[in-house]
C-alpha cells in the first residue's frame, strides 16, 4: 500500500516536523510514501480529499506546544467535518502529546506520538502501509478498547547525527538544531522532561553538512535551536569555550561574504553565569547579532531556588553589564507568577528589570504556565498584582518590555483546568510486547 504524509505546516511550529522530514529522507521507509504540506484547516481538509485519490492510506501529522491544544483541537473537528475517512489518521506530536497523550486522544487525534518522533515516524509509515498494529511501533499512544491511552514502548533515540535537523528534498529549512536535552531541569520547562536531562550535541562535521546545504540552495543565514548556546560541547555546567568556538568558526568558513550567523539570540539563549568577557569576546568575532537573550527568570533568589534554575539574581546584573560593554544588547527573560511567587518576590523581580533596563537591557516578560510535562504541571499559578502589571505597561510604553504575558495568563488558566481533569497519577495502560 502507498502513504501519503501530510503536514498541518504552521509557520510558528516547524521545528519538529522539519525533524521528521530530515529522519524520513535520511531512512526512507519501505513503503511508498509521499509529502504535502497544508498551512490552514481548510486546505488539511482539501489535501486530505486528494490524497485519498491517490494513496491507500493517509497520515496527518499535527506537531504543537501545549498552550496551542485547545485551538488546534478546534481546527482538527473542522477538517473532520469536511473529510472523515477511516482511511486518515491524526497523529498529534511535540510537547504536549508526549506529556498528555490521553488528553490529546480524547480531543480526536487517532494517535499520540510520544517522545522523539525521527525513529517512530519511519515505523509509522511502514506499519500503515503494511497494515501491521500501531501497538508493535513504538514511542506512540493509541486508544485501547474502553478508550483510554494504550502506550507502546519508549521511542527510540539516535544521535543528533543520524538525520538532518531540515527537509533538503523540500527545501524546508530553519534553525539547526544543535543540543537537545537539557541538564538544568528547570521545574517550569518541558524540554528536559521530554529529552532527558543530559545535553546531546549535533557534531561540528554535522553543522558543517547542513551549513554546506543550505548555502548550496541559496540560505544565508543560520540559526540554532539548543537550550543553552554556551553548553554547546560539555556535558557539564561548565562552558567549554574552545568547542563553541571551533563551531562557530567552522559555520564562518562555510558562508559566503555576506551570510550570517546568529548564535545566542532568538530562537536561543545564553545562561546568565555563563556570560563572561571572554566569552562575549569570542563571540563578537563570530556573530551576526547585536543582541544577546539571557535567561533570568526572576530577582528573587528564593524562586530561582525553588524553580532549580541554579543561579542567583546577582549573576543576572553581572551578565547584562558585561554583554552591554562587549556590544550586545541584553534581551532578558522573566517569569513572572511562579508558584508561592509573593509581593516581595515580584517586587525583587521588578527591581531587576528595572536595572536591567537602566543598562539599556531589554525584558522579555512571560506569565508562568503550568506546562504538561515538567514539576510544576499542576501547580497554581501565583496572583501577578496590578501594580506590577503597571510597571509592565510603563516599561512597555518606553520600549524596555516586550513579550505575550498577557495572552500567556490566559493560556495558564486553561492548562490549569486541564491538569485537574486528566490527574498526573492516572495509572499508565502500556502494551506488553
Amino acid at each position: 500500500m502507498s502513504v501519503a504524509v501530510i503536514l498541518r505546516y504552521r509557520k510558528a511550529v516547524t521545528y519538529g516536523h522539519h525533524a521528521l522530514l530530515g529522519a524520513l529522507e535520511a531512512e526512507p521507509p519501505e513503503t511508498p510514501f509521499t509529502v504535502a504540506f497544508a498551512t490552514s484547516p481548510h486546505e488539511t481538509a482539501a489535501a486530505v480529499g486528494s490524497a485519498l485519490d491517490e494513496a491507500d492510506r493517509v497520515l496527518v501529522l499535527w506537531s504543537f506546544y501545549s498552550p496551542d491544544a485547545d485551538a488546534l483541537a478546534v481546527e482538527l473537528a473542522t477538517i473532520r467535518a469536511l473529510v472523515d475517512d477511516e482511511r486518515v489518521l491524526h497523529v498529534a506530536g511535540g510537547v504536549h502529546a508526549t506529556a498528555e497523550p490521553q488528553q490529546v486522544l480524547d480531543a480526536g487525534w487517532d494517535v499520540a506520538a510520544i517522545g522523539e518522533g525521527e525513529t517512530t515516524i519511519i515505523r509509522l509509515v511502514d506499519a500503515v502501509g503494511t497494515g501491521a498494529p500501531l501497538t508493535g511501533v513504538r514511542g506512540l499512544a493509541v486508544r485501547d478498547a474502553d478508550g483510554v491511552a494504550l502506550r507502546t514502548g519508549p521511542a527510540i533515540t539516535r544521535e543528533l547525527d543520524a538525520f538532518g535537523s531540515f527537509s533538503l528534498k523540500h527545501h524546508k529549512y530553519g534553525p539547526i538544531e544543535l543540543t537537545r536535552g537539557c541538564i538544568y531541569a528547570c521545574k517550569f520547562c518541558q524540554t528536559p522532561f521530554m529529552f532527558s536531562a543530559r545535553f546531546r550535541h549535533r557534531s561540528v562535521e554535522n553543522v558543517r553538512w547542513h551549513v554546506r546545504a543550505m548555502v548550496a540552495d541559496g540560505m544565508k543565514d543560520v540559526r540554532f535551536t539548543t537550550p543553552t548556546s554556551l553548553s554547546y560541547g560539555t556535558q557539564t555546567e561548565e562552558p567549554d569555550l574552545d568547542a563553541v568556538e571551533e563551531l562557530l568558526g567552522t559555520v564562518r568558513a562555510e558562508l559566503p561574504p555576506h551570510g550570517r550567523l546568529f548564535f545566542g539570540s532568538f530562537p536561543s539563549e545564553v545562561r546568565p553565569e555563563h556570560v563572561t568577557p571572554e566569552a562575549m569576546r569570542m563571540l563578537r568575532k563570530y556573530v551576526s547579532n547585536d543582541n544577546i537573550i539571557i535567561g533570568a527568570q526572576s530577582g528573587s533568589d528564593r524562586m530561582l531556588a525553588a524553580s532549580r534554575r541554579g543561579h542567583g539574581a546577582g549573576p543576572v546584573l553581572d551578565a547584562v553589564r558585561i554583554a552591554a560593554e562587549e556590544g550586545f544588547r541584553p534581551n532578558v527573560d522573566f517569569l513572572f507568577g511562579m508558584p508561592g511567587e509573593d509581593a516581595e518576590d515580584a517586587a525583587a523581580s521588578l527591581r531587576l528589570a528595572e536595572a536591567v533596563a537602566a543598562l539599556g537591557g531589554r525584558i522579555h516578560a512571560h506569565t508562568f504556565m503550568p506546562l504538561p510535562g515538567t514539576p510544576w504541571r499542576d501547580a497554581e499559578p501565583a496572583f501577578v498584582a496590578a501594580d506590577t502589571i503597571a510597571t509592565f505597561d510603563q516599561l512597555a510604553a518606553s520600549g524596555a518590555l516586550y513579550g505575550h504575558w498577557r495572552r500567556q495568563a490566559e493560556h495558564a488558566s486553561r492548562l490549569a483546568e486541564t491538569a485537574k481533569a486528566y490527574p498526573r497519577r492516572a495509572p499508565r495502560r502500556r502494551t506488553t510486547g
